[in-house]
């Protein structure tokens, strides 16, 4: 079972989360382009950094670098020396925390999951350029918390004491 999760599981685990964020990315990085491409105002361009700037702290650092990268990296780490047959299987979704996790971590992954479907579709009604500046600091938070969890993937697949906890269940 182990060799089958080195080979299988763990990288299951690793490109399914990077294929949900590296496709959010590329989505909204065409939004963002149109919005710049068809020009801006001054005041746009002033929300466009305020909003690129806000959302590299709020999302990149304190959302992905803070609490998401660690933890899910954590999970990937929990995967290779916990496998099983359903964690294996449903890889990204066990190392976003959505199952076989403490009450706290599936609370997380299941509100912020409703409200990021919320918040797209609140967006979505918006007209450029507005909806390209949001989706540019978006692109970026999302890009930030793609690089932390490769970075934090790597270092808990190397190193022997990486602590941050897999958020497990206690029973």
């Amino acid at each position: 079972m182990h060799l089958f999760v080195r080979f299988i599981g763990v990288p299951w685990a690793i490109i399914g989360v990077s294929v949900l964020l590296l496709r959010a990315i590329i989505g909204l990085s065409k939004h963002a382009a149109n919005a710049i491409e068809g020009g801006l105002s001054a005041w746009q361009w002033t929300a466009l950094v305020a909003f690129a700037l806000f959302m590299l702290v709020a999302e990149g650092y304190r959302g992905f670098q803070k609490k998401f990268s660690p933890r899910t990296a954590a999970r990937v780490k929990y995967l290779r020396d916990h496998p099983t047959l359903l964690r294996i299987v449903l890889a990204p979704l066990f190392s976003m925390g959505f199952f076989h996790a403490n009450r706290k971590t599936k609370t997380i992954a299941y509100c912020l999951t409703f409200g990021i479907i919320c918040l797209v579709l609140l967006v979505h009604q918006c007209d450029q350029p507005w909806r390209g500046i949001i989706d540019f600091g978006v692109v970026l938070g999302l890009t930030w918390g793609l690089i932390s969890f490769w970075i934090f993937t790597i270092q808990a697949l190397t190193n022997k004491d990486f602590s941050q906890s897999p958020e497990m269940p206690s029973a």
